[in-house]
């Protein structure tokens, strides 16, 4: 994008539409929003306390879902409450300092879960490769090492984007078609040359995301090929079974992203509200579905669960 001539005025409060051309049935809209958060708030934090209270499932597979859980926690409580404070009261109105905090928030916990996902893989891999040395490699000290490492390389490659956001002029228009701020969505409305940011969204996207999905893949290629040596026929079914939850997070994080993203790049005749609902379907979607599958599909979840929804009468 050229640089354009300044105004001498750079916007310092920007107005949220929602969800543009849909804004008289914005109330409606609202109500998945809140089911999903509410589904989203009480699943993950019931999560969190079954596993942490709970000795028999203090094993890295549910430490990890311990941290998927509040990572999902974390994202739709950054996002939700603003949709819905612009679906409710209107209130779209938001400082710049506000906006950047919230893309940097958003586009961490997106790169943190993303980095979560490539870990359990790599358990899924341990634990059916190296059964024998699962609990001798994934240790309490790497597990730990692992979540540091993890929430670091989030925040560290979001970071430069505060000053990149921060050395620009926006004096185009202070109105976002949109429930909340992104990066390049925000970086349009500058004056300069913005060709910066959007070669640094790249490397951000293809070092954390993309780099995360090809290793998920060649994860779950080794993971199969251990498999399908195995002889017998219920050990191989009940080690596919241990992967199945995975696999279903995995989608449902990653299939949304890549179809959102492609329909931003080649969907130019596809209507904004599209575009805006899609966007806010990759964070509404995982934070709800994601204790739904675990709960439904493990076991050791699934009858912890029943146990604290449904305690037996002494």
């Amino acid at each position: 994008m050229a640089a354009l001539n300044h105004t001498g005025v750079s916007h310092k409060v920007f107005r949220l539409l929602g969800i543009p051309g849909l804004e008289d049935k914005h109330m409606w809209i609202s109500m998945p929003f809140f089911i999903s958060y509410v589904i989203a708030l009480l699943g993950n934090s019931l999560l969190i306390f079954i596993i942490l209270t709970r000795r028999s499932l203090h094993e890295p597979m549910f430490f990890f879902l311990c941290m998927l859980s509040g990572t999902d926690i974390v994202l739709s409580t950054i996002t939700v409450p603003q949709a819905l404070a612009i679906f409710w009261f209107g209130a779209g109105e938001i400082s710049l300092a506000r906006c950047i905090a919230q893309l940097f928030f958003i586009h961490s916990t997106f790169i943190s879960e993303s980095g979560i996902l490539l870990v359990m893989a790599f358990d899924r891999y341990v634990a059916i490769c190296y059964p024998l040395r699962y609990t001798a490699i994934l240790t309490s000290s790497l597990i730990g090492k692992i979540g540091i490492t993890i929430f670091l390389r989030s925040y560290g490659t979001i970071v430069p984007i505060i000053f990149l956001l921060k050395r620009l002029t926006f004096c185009r228009n202070n109105v976002l078609p949109h429930t909340g701020c992104e990066h390049i969505i925000l970086a349009r409305y500058a004056c300069d040359d913005i060709h910066v940011n959007i070669w640094y969204g790249f490397f951000v996207l293809m070092s954390t995301v993309v780099l995360d999905v090809m290793l998920i893949f060649i994860s779950y290629m080794l993971i199969l090929h251990a498999i399908f040596r195995i002889p017998s026929k219920d050990a191989r079914h009940k080690a596919l079974n241990t992967c199945g939850s995975h696999v279903c997070v995995i989608t449902l994080f990653y299939g949304p992203g890549i179809f959102s993203v492609l329909t931003e790049r080649f969907g130019r005749h596809i209507l904004p509200h599209i575009h805006v609902l899609l966007a806010n379907v990759c964070i509404l979607a995982p934070p709800m579905l994601n204790p739904i599958i675990y709960g439904i599909k493990t076991k050791q979840i699934r009858d912890q669960v029943i146990h604290v929804l449904f305690p037996k009468e002494i």
